[in-house]
């Protein structure tokens, strides 16, 4: 992911949803991490 998306916590929240609805939890749980402030729905979208 480009890094100025990474700075976007929607993109990055809605890159987290899609890739663990297609089972990549790997790639989301990075994400995840590089995220500096989480809210709840970031947390919602790892959880699912």
């Amino acid at each position: 992911m480009p890094e100025n998306y990474r700075n976007n916590n929607i993109t990055s929240t809605s890159t987290i949803d899609m890739l663990m609805k297609f089972g990549d939890v790997e790639s989301a749980e990075q994400i995840f991490r590089s995220i500096k402030a989480k809210d709840f729905i970031t947390y919602g979208a790892m959880v699912k």
